[in-house]
């Protein structure tokens, strides 16, 4: 049986540069992110995890397909950019939301901001790489 956990990962924009940090673990470059809490809405995991790994508070960026916003009415979040599924372990699995933000702030020295130059000599992952490219090209229009 595997075993899943809800995750998030925040694709954060600032000035055309994404902000990256290094993971110590993993010994690569990573956009912000981790999982959600028990009882955690997937908007506040993505804010939280940012601020907890790099000190850069965000505000998410996306719509919600339908526009009703009344007290009676279900709460609608930010829809994720993209929704993967990341193998952890042979038994253990990441269903990941990949939200975008705007950096609101530069951080402290966990956050490391990126343009689109800096970051083809990272060596980044063929998945975190084309979810840069996105961003940036997101936060362009």
């Amino acid at each position: 049986m595997i075993e899943r956990d809800w995750a998030v990962a925040v694709l954060v924009v600032r000035k055309q540069r994404v902000l990256l940090h290094w993971h110590e673990r993993l010994q690569r470059w990573l956009p912000p992110g981790g999982h959600v809490e028990p009882h955690e809405l997937p908007d506040c995991a993505a804010i939280r995890e940012c601020l907890e790994e790099t000190g850069v508070a965000i505000e998410l960026r996306g719509d919600a397909l339908n526009s009703v916003n009344a007290p009676d009415q279900p709460r609608q979040l930010v829809r994720p950019l993209g929704i993967q599924l990341a193998d952890i372990r042979f038994d253990h699995q990441h269903i990941d939301l990949v939200y975008l933000a705007a950096g609101l702030s530069e951080g402290d020295d966990r956050a490391y901001w990126f343009d689109a130059a800096a970051l083809a000599d990272l060596q980044l992952t063929a998945e975190v790489a084309g979810w840069c490219r996105i961003a940036l090209e997101m936060s362009r229009t």
